[in-house]
């Protein structure tokens, strides 16, 4: 009988996948809360460049995540993730070093060449039992979470004393963590997970691009970072201008996110007991929408802004947190690989477009214009959102199928469809798994009888 918890191997492969992403993640984000304020001595320093350094890992990011799963597939996944982070690590070098801002620029863009984010989940996938899966993807999910919050901490406080060279080496030196965390600490895998679960499959994205629910999601998730990062081009300037000492502004950042964090624990409970996700998104983004009004009106006073930021990163991790498993909800049966490269090349993608949203707002319309963009862009993820469907509470498990041939693989898929419980089931012979969808009436030993008996 399978255990109800992690063993210590799916311990370890948590913690330290966990910690391989959030050193990673923690390398991009700590410039976000400073670069605008101590990138000014840079040759060539503008707003507009500004934004484009913020956001460049979002353009590399974009073009190479779903490149890099499959690379994961035919070379192995330790491989991949080590040269992602060799990458990331030349690239923070290369900013480190340069007296141009087009420099900072070149090395953001080759960080963002290192796209493990597929492979890491592929890995970890890998390493863990399908009923165990969901709680390490959950591990390393909050360890993301986290390292965006200390991220905002840590940035100012480093950058203040070593200045932004000391802050690109310290984002090169979690790149050699990382690397000796994966060669050291990380098992090595003896099977791979199926690619329906992990990696994407290039023939199955068109069709996922045109998925009504699916696409409202992945337009979500590229606003939601694209707002992110174009606040973060202006917010820090304007904190300046309206009293607080760049030196301060972790004093108000980390605060402001923990309290968030707290802030959204009840949407989330009221979301999950009403069922009634669909709502509590939408009040997110109502939330978000009142926050960047209020920078844009009150951009002059430090308390009104204080509140501003605190509603910002209330509907922020809130949708932050919802996105991925309503992506998980949406997508067809098999097809979560896919699913979650389209969504995470929309997330990147929308990271760079911030960068030059924020950037090219900010030089020509000032800290409300780029407040003001950003609203206009919730509102329009508000209206998207009126189309969507209220997700229906399904599980999903991957189990291993013993098929012969493709007709004992549609005879398995028969059988198991008319299964009490199961909303949607596919037989992938090539994979030699069974890919399902059950609500809570759905017997595993059932499933697990089928798929070892169809004659």
């Amino acid at each position: 009988m399978a255990s109800n918890g992690l063993s210590g191997v799916e311990k370890k492969v948590a913690f330290s996948l966990a910690s391989v992403f959030g050193l990673r993640m923690m390398g991009l984000f700590m410039i976000m809360p400073v670069f605008a304020l101590y990138g000014q001595h840079l040759e060539g320093f503008s707003p507009l460049w500004v934004g484009i350094a913020i956001g460049a890992y979002g353009l590399t990011q974009a073009v190479l995540q779903i490149p890099m799963g499959m690379l994961s597939d035919k070379y192995g996944r330790k491989p991949i993730i080590l040269a992602g982070l060799v990458l990331f690590a030349i690239g923070s070098v290369i900013a480190a070093t340069s007296d141009h801002i087009y420099g900072v620029v070149l090395g953001r863009a080759i960080q963002g060449m290192g796209a493990i984010a597929a492979a890491v989940l592929a890995l970890a996938a890998d390493l863990t039992r399908d009923e165990q899966r969901t709680k390490v993807m959950a591990v390393i999910g909050v360890c993301i979470g986290f390292s965006f919050a200390l991220s905002l901490l840590v940035g100012p406080v480093v950058t203040q004393m070593v200045g932004l060279t000391g802050l690109f080496y310290l984002t090169a030196l979690f790149a050699v963590l990382g690397m000796l965390i994966v060669q050291f600490f990380v098992p090595n895998p003896v099977t791979q997970a199926p690619k329906g679960d992990t990696v994407a499959t290039p023939s199955k994205l068109k069709k996922l691009l045109f998925n009504p629910q699916l696409f409202r999601l992945d337009a979500g998730i590229f606003i939601l970072h694209l707002v992110l990062t174009a606040v973060f081009v202006a917010l820090p300037l304007d904190l300046v201008d309206a009293g607080l000492a760049k030196e301060k502004h972790w004093m108000l950042y980390f605060p402001a996110f923990v309290g968030a964090f707290f802030l959204m624990v009840p949407l989330i409970i009221i979301g999950v007991k009403r069922n009634n996700s669909k709502t509590m998104f939408q009040l997110s983004l109502l939330i978000m929408m009142l926050a960047l009004a209020t920078m844009g009106v009150f951009a002059d006073s430090i308390w009104v802004l204080s509140i501003a930021v605190l509603l910002f990163f209330t509907g922020f991790n809130y949708l932050e947190a919802s996105l991925p498993s309503l992506i998980a909800k949406f997508c067809p049966v098999g097809e979560k690989g896919s699913a979650m490269g389209v969504y995470s090349t929309s997330q990147f993608l929308g990271a760079f477009c911030g960068g030059m949203l924020g950037g090219g707002a900010y030089q020509y319309l000032g800290a409300s214009g780029v407040f003001f963009a950003a609203l206009a862009l919730m509102v329009i993820w508000l209206i998207l959102s009126i189309g969507m469907e209220q997700p229906v509470l399904l599980k999903s498990y991957t189990l291993e199928a013993n098929i012969q041939d493709k007709a004992h693989a549609q005879g398995m898929a028969t059988e198991l469809s008319q299964l009490s419980g199961v909303a949607e089931a596919i037989v992938v012979l090539e994979e030699n798994v069974a890919y399902l969808k059950v609500d809570d009436k759905f017997n595993l030993s059932e499933a697990r009888a089928v798929l070892g008996s169809v004659n």
